[in-house]
């Protein structure tokens, strides 16, 4: 059921969201949107709960590393459909090598421990690792 709201379009209340476990998606005219959305258009979206699992679609393992992740090398990069809507992130808790098509995974927000950026992670169904 979705209710129509004024609600947060911006990246970190989006985060801070998915991280309380509140993740959350954007519809407007049926298309589903993840924030940031476009400035003003906050009075005609709905917020819709984000599906508690997703499916890698695509992965990537990555051994030179953003500067943000540069002590996490190796580690694999994923598009992850969640229902109407597709994120990216880093899958964590996992050999990334492990880490294929088909693979169900939930959606959290970790910290880089090179940076101490937030981001959006995945990690295996079941998984209780914050890491």
């Amino acid at each position: 059921m979705s209710v129509e709201i004024a609600c947060e379009t911006g990246y970190d209340a989006w985060l801070d969201a998915l991280e309380a476990g509140e993740g959350y998606y954007l519809r407007r005219d049926g298309r589903a949107l993840v924030p940031p959305a476009m400035a003003g258009a906050a009075a005609d979206l709905e917020r819709e709960p984000l599906p508690d699992t997703g499916t890698v679609e695509a992965k990537t393992v990555i051994r030179v590393p953003h500067p943000d992740f540069g002590s996490d090398v190796p580690y694999a990069i994923a598009i992850v459909e969640f229902g109407p809507v597709t994120l990216t992130g880093q899958v964590t808790g996992i050999d990334p090598e492990a880490v294929g098509t088909g693979f169900e995974v939930e959606a959290t927000v970790l910290e880089a421990e090179t940076s101490g950026k937030r981001f959006v992670a995945f990690r295996p169904v079941g998984e209780v690792s914050d890491r």
